[in-house]
C-alpha cells in the first residue's frame, strides 16, 4: 500500500482499508483490567466504567453503595490495582478459545478511560505519579505482550482498544494540551511500535474534535511510518463528530449508530457488543442477561448480511478466566461456523439483504447464500433469485444434492427428511444457489 498520507481527513479517508478487515467478519473484545477486580454494575450498564460511576453517584448511587458496602468508604479505586493479581491468565489457553469460536481477529483494551496499561507503558506511570500498569503493579507481566504472541501463534490478527482520554489523569483537565503532547502521544506510539497491531480501536475521543486531539497527525504517522502501516485498520472514534464519518471503518455499540448518523453505503463497519449487557466482567448480571448462543449467531448471520463485521465482547475475570459461560457461547459459534463459515468469511452484501422475518441473504464468487434463521420445513421458497438457467443448491454441512425448481414466484427448494445424526448443525441452515442473479 505505497504512497504518502498527509494529515488532514481528506487524505488519511482515501486510503483504502486492507482487505483482511471485510473478510475476516467475525473478531473477540476483550475488556480486562483493573475494573475486572470489583466486576459490578447495576445491571444493563458497563462495569467497566465502575471508577466513573464511583466518583459521578451514578446510577441513584448503587456503586457508590456497593462499594462503600464491599471494601469501605476509604478505599480508593485505584488501590484495587495491586489486587489485580491474573494468576490463572494462560495466554494460549485463550487464544485456543477464540480460534475454536472461528474468530479471525483479536481486539484487547490496552487501556480503558481508567488509564491503567496491560503493558509496561513508562507513560502511564510517570504521569499518574505512581506505578499504573500491568508490568509494575497487580500481574507484573506483560499481558498484552503474552496474548499477542499467543493470537498470532495460533493465525489470527491482533490489534487493541485504546481510549484516548482518562477520566481522572491529573494532566487532562488542568492541562489538555500538555496531556496530549507528554502522555498520549508518545503512549500510542510506543504501543503501536511494539506491538505492530493490525487493528486499532481507539475510544474516550469525545470531548475534543480530532483536530484538538492532533488525530490527523497520529493517524498521517500511523499510515505512513508505523511497522504495522500497510495492514493496519482503524475505526472511527479519533474526535467528537468523527464517528460514521472519518476512519477505515465505522463503528455501532448494541446497535447504535455513532453520533446519530447513518452508515454510509459501502464503508466498511462493525457493530461491537458484549455476551451480556456490559463489556467488563460484570458480577451483578444473571443468565437473563446473556444472550444465547442461537442469539447470538442470528446476531452475526444478520450483520455480516447487511455489510458489517461483528466485534463480540468477553469479560475476563480478575484472576485471568473467561467466564465458562463466554466461553460455551464462542464454541457454539465456532461449531456453527465449523459447518457454515463458507457463507460468513469473505462474503459481501447481496442486492436483497434478508427475505421476511427468518432468511437472510450473502454472496461470494458468484454463489450466493440464502442462510435461514430456522429450519423451513419441507420446503423452502426464495423469492429473491433470478435464474435464465440451471440452478443447483446445496445445504452446507449435508452431502446430498437438493432439488429445486425456478418459479414464476421465486426458487422452490425441496426440503428432505434428515436424520437426526445428519443434521448438520443448529440455530441456522445456509443453502448454497449457484446459477442465480
Amino acid at each position: 500500500m505505497a504512497g504518502q498520507y498527509e494529515a488532514n481527513w481528506e487524505s488519511l479517508d482515501a486510503r483504502p482499508t486492507p482487505g483482511w478487515f471485510e473478510d475476516a467478519k467475525f473478531g473477540i473484545f476483550i475488556h480486562w483490567g483493573v475494573y475486572s477486580v470489583p466486576a459490578w454494575g447495576t445491571k444493563g450498564t458497563y462495569s467497566e466504567w465502575y471508577w466513573h460511576a464511583l466518583v459521578n453517584n451514578s446510577h441513584k448511587g448503587a456503586t457508590a453503595k456497593f462499594h462503600e458496602e464491599t471494601y469501605g468508604k476509604d478505599f480508593d479505586y485505584m488501590d484495587f490495582a495491586p489486587m489485580f493479581n491474573c494468576e490463572m491468565f494462560d495466554a494460549q489457553q485463550w487464544a485456543e478459545l477464540f480460534k475454536r469460536s472461528g474468530a479471525r481477529y483479536i481486539v484487547p483494551t490496552s487501556k480503558h478511560h481508567d488509564g491503567y496499561c496491560i503493558w509496561p507503558s513508562a507513560e502511564a506511570s510517570a504521569s499518574w505519579g505512581r506505578p499504573w500498569n500491568s508490568m509494575e503493579v497487580g500481574p507484573e507481566r506483560d499481558l498484552l505482550g503474552e496474548l499477542t504472541e499467543a493470537v498470532r501463534a495460533a493465525g489470527m490478527k491482533m490489534g487493541f482498544y485504546y481510549s484516548l482520554y482518562e477520566w481522572y489523569h491529573p494532566w487532562y483537565e488542568t492541562d489538555f494540551e500538555r496531556y496530549r503532547d507528554e502522555h498520549f502521544f508518545p503512549q500510542f506510539k510506543d504501543v503501536v511500535t511494539r506491538y505492530a497491531p493490525s487493528i486499532i480501536f481507539v475510544d474516550g475521543e469525545w470531548d475534543h474534535p480530532s483536530e484538538a486531539w492532533r488525530s490527523p497527525e497520529l493517524v498521517a504517522w500511523l499510515f505512513n511510518e508505523a511497522p504495522c502501516k500497510d495492514d493496519v485498520v482503524i475505526n472511527d472514534r479519533w474526535g467528537k463528530g468523527s464517528r460514521s464519518v472519518h476512519g477505515g471503518y465505522y463503528t455501532t455499540e448494541y446497535s447504535h449508530v455513532g453520533g446519530g448518523k447513518r452508515l454510509k453505503e459501502g464503508h466498511p463497519w462493525e457493530e461491537c457488543r458484549g455476551i451480556g449487557a456490559s463489556f467488563g466482567y460484570n458480577r451483578n448480571e444473571t443468565i437473563d442477561e446473556y444472550s444465547t448462543a442461537e442469539e447470538l449467531v442470528h446476531l452475526l448471520i444478520d450483520t455480516v448480511s447487511r455489510g458489517g463485521n461483528l466485534l463480540l465482547d468477553v469479560g475476563p475475570t480478575a484472576d485471568g478466566r473467561i467466564p465458562v459461560i463466554m466461553q460455551d457461547r464462542l464454541v457454539a459459534i465456532g461449531k456453527w461456523l465449523d459447518v457454515n463459515g463458507e457463507a460468513i468469511y469473505g462474503t459481501r452484501k447481496w442486492r436483497v439483504v434478508k427475505e421476511g422475518r427468518t432468511t437472510r441473504y450473502t454472496q461470494k464468487d458468484g454463489a450466493v447464500y440464502a442462510i435461514t434463521l430456522a429450519w423451513p420445513g419441507d420446503t423452502l421458497l426464495l423469492k429473491s433469485p433470478k435464474s435464465d438457467g440451471k440452478v443447483s443448491v446445496q445445504l452446507l454441512g449435508y452431502k446430498k444434492p437438493l432439488k429445486s425448481k425456478m418459479r414464476k414466484n421465486g426458487l422452490k427448494i425441496d426440503l428432505p427428511t434428515i436424520p437426526f445424526d445428519e443434521i448438520p448443525c443448529q440455530y441456522a441452515y445456509v443453502f448454497k444457489l449457484e446459477g442465480v442473479r
